[in-house]
């Protein structure tokens, strides 16, 4: 996982701008500055001498495609607050090495950043927030995932109940939130305190192959400035996001992974958060952390609002299809490889190109999954306790059929 192996991924994937991540890590930090050099205002592009090297490894199908980096870090904060452990995962975006720099030396005089990736800091997020905007006016923070169970803004085992609880008078400087992979807009949009701020949403790179599990859809300038300036204002430049499956997340539902127990928040109700298999407390789950705060009705869903899409990596679809466990595999990947090569950008295969055309190129199975997907007709198994949940077009009709309100449908 390095620099030049995100920009080939973010080509086979279809994405245009990605966050470095992990910018308080003076290792990384140091790969970033040799590999990485200024583009449009803000935003960074791979040195020609390292992107000649990945393009000559990837088919002209996604060569093509536009890669720009945006510095990011993701930080662990854990702290006291109204006499509760607190624990919280922030996301700074920043401008230039410059910002970094700032913010870094001031981190650095608090906690351990060179140990890990995402540094834990015994920092108040009401604190972080401020030395992001000190570092620089166009720096930019938010609350990560806000809703998994032990690290986030509302989670269940040590999170707070509203934005005003955790930022207080700093509460206005929050734009917008991430939902996490357990939630999606419309879980979010049940909060009235919410309204108004950007959705956005992310899925971490733990791999290369991972990126783009969720992304946010914006129509603006390749430029720093324009691109947070459509995030703080939510405005017509942000057109939507695309997401997992809520239920594929492995904190959606509450339960005990080592009993293999799950439940929705009517049983966990009646069993007092008990596990009936072991007698210690379930894990509560996103699904009914919402429930516990909303203040509107499940149902609800705004007059107006940005689109949301959902998908299911092509990976996991094609292992389906072929019947294979696991997206690892060499069957597997062999097929990603053929469907990129002819068809363009996973994103694209997805998204946008016509049915039809996938079919028209040898993958008529796959083309009636990624129709049924697009129309939001899936089996899932959701996931609990840091489980994965598993999203099905075909199979077996075990799981519980989606239908998601509201959902917007893509072109088939």
């Amino acid at each position: 996982m390095n620099v030049a192996q995100l920009y080939k991924w973010g080509k086979i994937k279809g994405i245009n701008i990605i966050g470095t991540g992990d910018f308080t890590h003076p290792a990384w930090v140091k790969e970033l500055k040799e590999k990485l050099e200024p583009a449009e205002n803000g935003l960074f592009k791979l040195k020609e001498k390292y992107a000649k090297e990945q393009d000559a490894l990837l088919p002209e199908s996604v060569r093509g495609n536009l890669i720009r980096f945006i510095l990011t870090v993701e930080i662990s904060n854990i702290y006291k607050k109204h006499d509760k452990v607190r624990k919280m995962h922030n996301v700074l975006v920043a401008p230039s090495f410059e910002a970094v720099a700032e913010v870094n030396s001031r981190l650095d005089k608090i906690g351990n950043i060179k140990s890990d990736g995402r540094p834990i800091l015994g920092l108040d997020s009401k604190e972080l927030l401020k030395i992001s905007m000190e570092s620089d006016p166009d720096s930019f923070f938010f609350p990560a995932h806000i809703w998994t169970p032990w690290f986030s803004m509302f989670g269940s085992k040590s999170g707070f109940d509203t934005i005003e609880e955790a930022f207080e008078e700093l509460a206005p400087e929050i734009k917008a939130i991430e939902t996490g992979l357990s939630s999606d807009p419309f879980m979010n949009w049940r909060l009235s305190q919410l309204d108004g701020l950007t959705i956005l949403s992310h899925s971490d790179a733990h791999s290369p192959q991972k990126l783009g599990r969720e992304a946010n859809v914006m129509d603006c300038k390749v430029d720093y400035k324009d691109i947070i300036g459509a995030v703080k204002t939510n405005d017509k430049r942000m057109i939507g996001t695309i997401e997992f499956y809520p239920e594929e997340g492995k904190y959606h539902f509450d339960g005990h992974r080592k009993c293999n127990f799950r439940c929705l928040p009517e049983e966990t109700k009646k069993l007092k958060g008990i596990c009936p298999k072991c007698g210690k407390p379930l894990v509560v789950g996103v699904h009914y952390r919402v429930e516990e705060i909303a203040d509107r009705d499940f149902k609800y869903r705004p007059k107006k609002h940005k689109k949301v899409e959902y998908i299911i990596p092509l990976a996991e679809m094609i292992a389906e299809v072929k019947g294979v466990k696991g997206v690892n595999s060499k069957t597997v990947q062999s097929e990603y490889e053929a469907m990129y090569a002819k068809l363009g950008d996973e994103f694209s295969i997805l998204r946008t190109i016509a049915t039809k055309e996938i079919q028209k190129a040898g993958f008529a199975e796959l083309a009636v999954g990624i129709k049924r997907m697009r129309k939001g007709e899936v089996n899932v198994d959701p996931g609990y306790d840091g489980v994965f949940g598993v999203i099905k077009v075909f199979g077996d009709e075990k799981g519980a059929k989606r239908s998601i309100a509201g959902q917007v449908g893509m072109g088939l």
